[in-house]
């Protein structure tokens, strides 16, 4: 793994674009070299540290991405669904290494151009960067496994009221784990997501319950109900700048892999934290 990783951030004008920033000043191991903002954005020009509301980095604002990548050894995306295509495709010809934080793009790339792009780079997709939701993932998979399939599964998950998708990337990442461990295609998996109308719960079938209000941070519960007992597993967030310390505690241990794919379950397993 690098000592110290040169990290570009795109979409360095949202909520946790920022947060990177300013979580990053405070950790010697990652050291943002550039940021990346939509062209036409009013951010771009802008000293990212400013921008985050600290003290200036010397990094300017730009809507150049190949250019920032040029000066980096790993990128963290945190932009919209709609440029994660475009900015795989700039990681690709950069060999950058690239980790993917954004949610809600799964309309737009296909699971065969994800699997093309990490034959070329490292790429890690996260639609959760905390290492306790990380780690979450892993327990529901081995109590989905462990436990009869008597037990009802629901995913219940709430952010807030700003959040675009429903069910949220990390509902649908515990969903697809709870589905392997019960040995279920992940659109098995994912089939109640879409399931509408009224009625008894299918046997087998993932259930969510999304809930929209507030500045919830995020909140997530599996719960396994069986005949007269329950198991809930659950992760709350308070703070934002958990989620940006986990991807930038990622992106360092990104940016020393090969190419392929990989999670934050990676992270977890190889104990690789920040200091």
């Amino acid at each position: 793994m690098v000592t110290q990783a040169r990290a570009v951030i795109v979409g360095v004008s949202g909520r946790m674009g920022r947060a990177l920033v300013r979580v990053a000043s405070e950790l010697p191991a990652v050291r943002i070299t550039a940021a990346v903002a939509r062209a036409g954005s009013a951010s771009v020009g802008r000293d990212a540290g400013v921008l985050a509301g600290i003290e200036p980095l010397g990094v300017e604002v730009t809507s150049d991405l190949p250019a920032a990548l040029a000066v980096a050894d790993v990128a963290i995306d945190f932009s919209q669904p709609h440029a994660t295509r475009a900015n795989i495709a700039a990681c690709r010809a950069a060999h950058t290494p690239l980790l993917i934080g954004t949610t809600g793009f799964a309309a737009e790339l296909t699971e065969s151009e994800l699997d093309a792009a990490a034959g070329d780079i490292p790429l890690l997709l996260a639609p959760n960067t905390s290492l306790g939701v990380a780690l979450l993932i892993e327990l529901v998979r081995r109590a989905a496994r462990s436990l009869p399939p008597e037990f009802d599964v629901e995913i219940i998950e709430a952010h807030h009221r700003t959040k675009q998708d429903a069910p949220s990337g990390t509902a649908l990442a515990l969903a697809r784990a709870a589905g392997e461990g019960r040995g279920l295609e992940a659109q098995q998996a994912l089939s109640g997501a879409c399931a509408g109308g009224n009625g008894p719960r299918r046997q087998g079938e993932i259930g969510f319950a999304v809930v929209r209000g507030g500045d919830i941070v995020g909140e997530h519960t599996v719960l396994f109900a069986g005949s007269g007992e329950e198991l809930r597993l659950s992760h709350r967030a308070g703070d934002r700048a958990l989620f940006a310390r986990g991807a930038l505690t990622a992106a360092r241990w990104l940016a020393g892999q090969p190419a392929g794919r990989y999670g934050m379950g990676d992270i977890v397993h190889e104990d690789q934290y920040l200091g």
